[in-house]
Parts: C-alpha cells; structure tokens; sequence
C-alpha cells in the first residue's frame, strides 16, 4: 500500500534554536513539513486559522488537485466513476479501497436491500417533528436515533460488524431522509421497495402515493445517481473533518456521521446549491432586476454570483462538466416550463461568454448544476442540503474506519490564547 515518505528535513529557527523538521512526502508529491514534536522540543505551537495550511491526517481516499481540476476517488479519476460506476459500487470503493468483484458488489447491495426499512418505533418518531422542522434537523435526530433500535452498533470492533453497520446506515439515511420530507408535507411515509435499485427507491419514497404510483424516468435516475456519485467525498472539507473528529474519540459510526450532518448544514459548506435557487428566486420575484443586471453588479462588486468559480478548483470543477450535459438531457427531457430554470441557462450563457468570466475561470460548478437538475426533478429547496448528505455519507464512513484503522489518537488542536491574565473574583455589589 502506498504511503507518505520521510524525505530531507527543513530547519527551523527559533532565536538560537535549530531545530530539524521532517518533510513528508506524499503518494502525489506533496509536500508536508512534519511538526508532530514541534511542541515537546521547542515549546511553540503553530498557529494556522480554519486550518487551511495544515494536514491534519494522511489519507488514502481521496485526491484533489484544485490548480488542474482534478478529483480521484482512491486513485480512480472522477470521470471514469461517473461513466461506468454506481452510487453503491462508488461507496464500496470509497469504504474499502478496491472495487468490488461481482461476488462483493451483490452481497453489498443485499446488504442495502436488508437494512433499507426503519423500525416502526422510527416511524411513529416522526410525527414528534413539527411540520415546520427542517429536514437537516430530522436527518441528524433520526440517524442517533437508529443506533437506538440497533445498539450492536455501538461495538464494531471487527470488520463484519462494521460492514452490517456502514451498510444499515447507507440504507436507512436514504429512507429517513424521504420519511423526513413526507412528514413536512403532511404525507403519509412510504415504505422501501425491495426491487428498485438505490435512487429509484429513494424517488419512489418520495414521491409515490396510494393511488399513483412514482415511476422515475431512467434519465432522473441516472442525474440523480450522479449527484450522489459526484458528492461522495471531496478530501478534508468541513463535515469529513467533523466525522474524523468525533470519531477519533471513540464514538460510532452513528454519532460521528450526524455530527457530519449538522457540519454540512451550513450555508458555507452544504447549502451552495440552495444559496443558487435562492438567487434566482430573487431574480425572479425582483421585476427590475434581470440575469444580465445582476451580472454586471457582480463585475461591479456590488453583487456575488453564486454557483460559480469554486474555493478549491482554480481551473474548472470536474464534476461540473460531468452534471452538465445531464443537466441538457434531464430539463430537455422533462420538458418543465420553469422560470427559475429559464433563468439559469441565461446566467449560464452569459457566464460562459463574458471575458469577465472565462478570464478568472468562473464557470459554472457542481452546486450550480445539481441544484437547478433537483429542482427540475422536483426536489424542494429545504432538500438540497439533505441530498447532499445522502451523497457524501460513503466518504463519511471510509473517513471514520480509517480513523479507526489507524487507531488514531484523539484530536485535540491547541489555541493561541488571547484572553486577560490572572485576575481576581469581583462581588457582584463591588461590580461597576
């Protein structure tokens, strides 16, 4: 198995002080300097805000190379899995390094299938959400929940177990996610469908009724397996950071992916997509404010366009090429008249001409492209953010076993501390 090397050493100078730092050396050439004992042998700690110079971990799940738009899952490059893999096949490379023969992808899969349905217990939980619950919310509450009808779960100390529990996890978010949408609009939750395969079944529990059925087109299907594919992980981003955090303290797969949950929540991490149909509501609720104006008030700084350009990929994302011509296909082949989407094909041709864009590289990413293809697929907005979490959970799990694979010590960063020194107890009646 490939790993990070020791290479030459980089010196450090602190006052008089020489000291000799490792460099580490990684599978992709990168280049790491190695502080572990920075702290026993001089003292100092570094200080480095929302850590985006500093490699917390070595990993062997994911590459991104953001300068030539590069995404590997376990080395296998992001358009060779969104050409010929699955959603379950990619999580079972993601979790266990290989791809699966044959023989390990349809044990996996009867996994899923087995594990798919949520207690009744579960169920009647459901109706303790108020109608106006957020999805995240119930998502995050309801997956702590399942470790409580399983409590097996809770001691994974061999790779069979953890194998049940990765796979019951995968099955259930998805139906909890449906049951969670279904509650909020005060339909009845619908049960799995053992013969549909994953995305045709999380549809199906969405959208289906007593009296009609949901029969997804093929074409939905494959954007929305996309989606999930192309979200399954993305290297040290906030939630996968989160999940390793919690998990390195011993917690469950459970416990440690919620938290995950509750991480991605964020609009600064898992509501772009939803921060892109927000933006073309406003465009069209606003009589005087057109996709052309709200470009130039972006080229005049006065406006920010969300859904393009991406904090990691300076070049292009790939994921975003890969969604968008199913994008073409899925709002071609719904035929949908929707003034949102009208817009966001305006947005994008102006995009993709102006030199004010092309020249800074800001073309349209994947949020931009999976959000406007859920909404056409009849996702609502408060979804977005649930869908991706559906998505990413295969990196969550591969990123907590391999937490506990590497028995990990407890992550505990340290702090630069910039409070009062030492002061004394003021009583209340001697306070000003």
């Amino acid at each position: 198995m490939n790993q990070a090397v020791m290479s030459e050493t980089a010196k450090l100078q602190l006052g008089d002080q020489t000291i000799d730092l490792p460099i580490v050396v990684g599978t992709e050439d990168e280049h790491a300097v190695d502080i572990t004992h920075l702290r026993d042998q001089t003292g100092y700690i570094t200080l480095d805000p929302g850590y985006r110079n500093t490699g917390s971990v070595e990993s062997r799940i994911t590459f991104i190379n953001g300068e030539k738009g590069i995404l590997r899952y376990r080395g296998i490059p992001i358009e060779q899995i969104a050409a010929h893999s699955t959603f379950i096949e990619t999580a079972y490379l993601l979790i266990y390094g290989e791809l699966p023969t044959a023989q390990q992808l349809n044990a996996w899969g009867e996994k899923i299938r087995a594990h798919q349905r949520i207690h009744e217990g579960l169920r009647q939980a459901f109706a303790g959400f108020g109608a106006t619950g957020h999805p995240m919310a119930i998502l995050s509450a309801m997956i702590n929940a399942i470790s409580c009808y399983h409590p097996d779960v809770l001691e994974m100390e061999d790779d069979s177990t953890f194998e049940m529990a990765a796979a019951r996890l995968l099955a259930k978010v998805r139906t909890v996610a449906a049951a969670a949408y279904r509650t909020s609009i005060g339909e009845r939750i619908n049960y799995p469908k053992p013969t549909l395969d994953y995305c045709s079944n999380f549809l199906h529990m969405m959208f289906s009724r007593p009296y009609d059925s949901y029969d997804p087109d093929p074409d939905v299907v494959k954007a929305l397996n996309l989606i999930l594919m192309l979200h399954a992980d993305h290297e040290q981003n906030c939630s996968t950071s989160t999940v390793r955090m919690v998990g390195s303290s011993g917690a469950n797969l459970f416990a440690s992916c919620a938290a995950g949950v509750c991480a991605l929540w964020g609009p600064l991490h898992g509501g772009a997509n939803v921060a892109v149909l927000n933006q073309l509501e406003r465009i069209h609720r606003d009589p005087d404010l057109t996709a052309a104006k709200l470009v130039e008030l972006v080229k005049q700084k006065k406006e920010k366009l969300f859904g393009f350009g991406h904090g990691v990929y300076k070049n292009f994302d790939p994921r975003a090429q890969i969604l968008k011509s199913q994008a073409d296909i899925v709002l071609d082949k719904l035929g949908i008249h929707d003034p949102l989407l009208d817009i966001a094909k305006q947005l994008e041709e102006i995009a993709l001409e102006d030199d004010y864009f092309v020249s800074r590289k800001l073309y349209p990413n994947v949020d931009f492209y999976s959000g406007i293809m859920m909404r056409a697929m009849g996702i609502p907005t408060n979804m977005f953010t649930v869908m991706f979490s559906i998505g990413r959970m295969p990196g969550w799990i591969a990123n907590w076993k391999e937490v506990r694979d590497q028995d990990s010590r407890i992550y505990r960063p340290r702090q630069v501390y910039t409070g009062h020194t030492t002061r004394d107890y003021v009583p209340i009646d001697h306070r000003g």
